[in-house]
């Protein structure tokens, strides 16, 4: 079925939004718990190294890598370490600037990755042919701004810390 009308849709208050919204995130943590243990990674790890697919050819410094994560740059350091032992990248020099480094996918690490994503990322591809373009930009748009929120929000909570 492709873009479903909004008419069909269930009704739902923002309370029900957000306990849906509250559910979804915890099974996401879950699986992405697992995605990581058959990965032999931990969650930071495997989300920095989605960071370093989502750049592609574009190579992140590890300066980029700690700004996404929201990490510090000596945790990126230690993350990088556990990649690249583990084989899934590799530093290159930096042409531009020889006191940095740029981070590259290791090919192998790729495909495993991928393998492992693909098929539930065909199921999300499959669900989302069900909402129209114009459900689809509203969803992309909420979830730009609800992450940059919670970025915030989590920036903002760090500050507070004693």
């Amino acid at each position: 079925m492709q873009g479903i009308p909004d008419a069909s849709r269930p009704p739902a208050t923002p309370a029900q939004m957000l306990t849906a919204m509250d559910h979804t995130i915890a099974t996401h943590l879950l699986s992405q718990q697992e995605m990581a243990r058959r990965l032999s990674m931990n969650v930071t790890d495997l989300t920095c190294f989605g960071f370093v697919l989502e750049a592609g050819e574009d190579l992140l410094t590890a300066g980029d890598l700690a700004e996404r994560a929201h990490v510090t740059t000596g945790a990126v350091t230690g993350v990088l370490n556990r990649l690249e032992r583990a084989g899934y990248i590799t530093r290159c020099p930096d042409p531009n600037d020889r006191r940095r480094v740029r981070v590259a996918a290791q090919p192998a690490a790729v495909a495993q990755v991928y393998a492992l994503y693909e098929p539930y990322y065909a199921r999300l591809t499959a669900l989302i042919a069900d909402y129209s373009p114009d459900e689809v930009a509203v969803l992309a748009d909420w979830f730009t701004r609800q992450g940059r929120l919670a970025r915030e929000y989590m920036d903002e909570i760090r500050e507070t810390e004693t």
